[in-house]
């Protein structure tokens, strides 16, 4: 079961962005990448059994990936509608 789903946003240097992708995609507590428009640059979801295990997987992982400037993360509190479907998550 998952404990926590965080939503993490993130910044990354110029002409980096597909290297810093495809790393992203290798770590299993990530479900999903998104290279997108505006502030940021990438957008992920990623799942873990807890806070502290969230933290580590920031701390170890993430942040020592080449080319990500900075990281922004939002924890999924309640889901109101998922792939198109009301849910009581």
């Amino acid at each position: 079961m998952v404990g926590v789903k965080a939503l993490v946003h993130l910044f990354v240097e110029p002409g980096r962005l597909e290297e810093v992708g495809e790393a992203l995609s290798k770590f299993e507590e990530v479900t999903d990448v998104y290279e997108v428009t505006g502030e940021y640059d990438i957008v992920l979801i990623v799942t873990s059994n807890d806070v502290t295990s969230f933290r580590k997987f920031i701390a170890e992982k993430l942040l020592s990936i080449p080319g990500i400037r900075s990281a922004v993360s939002s924890i999924v509190l309640h889901i109101y509608k998922k792939g198109g479907k009301v849910t009581y998550e």
